[in-house]
């Protein structure tokens, strides 16, 4: 009988899945080169070309994807098995990852996170900071962070923070030396600083409501970015007005360094939501998460 190293098979199924040696040897923590070698040790053990390489790509062959198919849900298997008898343990132990914006992190995440992993060494967390509508499942993420409460079919969401109102701030200094906008159209004649996210494509419109009438201003400035801290940033610089939520700007509000308007045309919104999925076993390190980001109002 043949008997193959798991580790092989590990290795083959990472490239078939990456379609690229440098994506998976950086996934699987080993050289390039080491990689090369595994999987043509693999092929030749087994008597078949398992991938064909060019210098732009890799893919399957008729053998290698039939033999991803077979291999792949059986590999996930074997490693929720792993991870369940891990946690069997007294005492919480594993690893925990989680997709969620950068300013989702640094406002809500980290601040009541940091006290966990202190009082417990043997948990892990692994933050991956994503705009986009990830699929958690596919891409093996314990939980993600999106606004709003409706999640898919399957899922289940655990608010994190009160409701969230997306608000237009600058510098004092910057509304000095231009009229402060009254209604939204008035953006118009500001620098306003902007940003370009995944899920959208094209630069983000940003919302209005008042007596019930919604409705979207596309705005114009010298920056866009595709992140929300280098917006700050630059908006404490007194560049222009940039629009964000108000939990991430309270701080520099309450101190003055930055001003807030056109409050009245912004209504709030669901906040922030951790999801996961409803099936996911609740570990005793994934409990713990659960109840350190809890809102609690």
């Amino acid at each position: 009988m043949l008997r193959e190293n798991i580790t092989d098979l590990v290795a083959f199924a990472a490239v078939a899945r990456e379609r690229s040696f440098t994506r998976a040897a950086g996934q699987l923590g080993v050289s390039q080169s080491a990689l090369s070698h595994t999987i043509r040790g693999l092929e030749e053990r087994l008597g078949l070309r398992l991938l064909t390489r060019t210098t732009r790509s890799v893919s399957t062959t008729p053998a290698g994807e039939r033999l991803l198919k077979t291999l792949a849900p059986n590999l996930a298997q074997i490693e929720t098995e792993l991870r369940d008898l891990s946690e069997m343990r007294d005492t919480p132990a594993g690893t925990i990852r989680i997709t969620a914006p950068d300013f989702a992190v640094e406002g809500l995440l980290w601040p009541k996170l940091a006290p966990l992993i202190r009082a417990y060494p043997e948990v892990n967390l692994e933050i991956v900071v994503d705009y986009t509508l990830t699929d958690i499942v596919s891409e093996k993420f314990d939980a993600g962070v999106r606004f709003g409460g409706r999640v898919s079919d399957g899922m289940i969401a655990q608010r994190l923070g009160p409701d969230v109102r997306m608000v237009c701030v600058a510098t004092p200094e910057y509304f000095n030396m231009r009229s402060r906008p009254q209604i939204p159209q008035d953006l118009a004649a500001h620098n306003c600083i902007n940003v370009r996210l995944p899920t959208h494509g094209g630069l983000y419109a940003w919302e209005f409501e008042q007596a019930g009438r919604e409705f979207r201003v596309h705005t114009q400035g010298q920056l866009v970015f595709n992140a929300i801290n280098p917006m700050i940033a630059a908006t404490l610089d007194g560049i222009g007005i940039s629009y964000m939520p108000d939990f991430y700007v309270a701080d520099h509000l309450a101190s003055g360094r930055l001003e807030a308007v056109l409050r009245d045309w912004s209504q709030p919104f669901d906040g922030l939501h951790l999801f996961y999925p409803s099936r996911r076993h609740a570990s005793p390190a994934f409990r713990l998460l659960l109840n350190a980001l809890r809102y609690r109002d």
